[in-house]
């Protein structure tokens, strides 16, 4: 039997006041909780997608992000980046990084609320060869670029989750992730150890 999935309740802080199985949080009266986003790239600068599976309870069908969910008790967003990359795509990562570390939303869809304190991070794949979608959770999944990402939120808002549109929006005005690409450029994964 699989153990209770369970999400960190937070107070307008952000600090934690609860815990409450997964499974019983996202109603019409979500409570505020723990969640993050990862955007992931590969070491071309592809930009990974996903189309969130037709049966999700929230936002069902729509493209968002590479990866996103839920820390749990004592979990990093690091370790549930990791944790979740493996489960939902056989995904690994490296030189995770933070672009949006105070993002906040809340969105609804069919009745379905979503309230988070969700911070964004930037990630690179380790083996994007190696992705292999569960279908429970992923129903598609896209390399893209940056800019032509930018150009699909803007252009087919509707079909797109509605965190990552405000994500994009904001990374795209404060330059990132641009910044960080250039600053991970292939040379310095490179002399890092992290490329042949």
């Amino acid at each position: 039997m699989s153990p209770v999935e369970m999400v960190v309740l937070v107070d307008e802080e952000g600090r934690e006041v609860g815990l409450a199985p997964k499974a019983t949080v996202h109603t019409s009266t979500t409570p505020l909780h723990r969640a993050f986003s990862c955007y992931v790239f590969d070491t071309d600068d592809r930009l990974l997608i996903t189309r969130r599976a037709a049966d999700k309870r929230t936002f069902p069908g729509l493209w968002t992000n590479s990866v996103c969910g839920h820390p749990g008790p004592g979990e990093t967003d690091r370790d549930a980046i990791t944790r979740r990359g493996a489960a939902e795509l056989r995904l690994q990562v490296h030189d995770v990084a933070p672009v949006l570390p105070r993002f906040r939303y809340r969105a609804e869809h069919q009745g379905v609320v979503e309230n988070e304190v969700c911070p964004v991070y930037l990630a690179r794949a380790v083996d994007p060869a190696a992705i292999t979608p569960d279908p429970t959770e992923v129903a598609d999944l896209r390399w893209t670029t940056w800019d032509e990402l930018l150009d699909a939120v803007r252009s087919r808002p509707g079909t797109f989750s509605p965190w990552s549109r405000t994500q994009t929006r904001l990374m795209a005005a404060d330059g990132q992730p641009s910044r960080y690409l250039v600053r991970r450029t292939a040379p310095a994964l490179a002399e890092e150890g992290r490329t042949t």
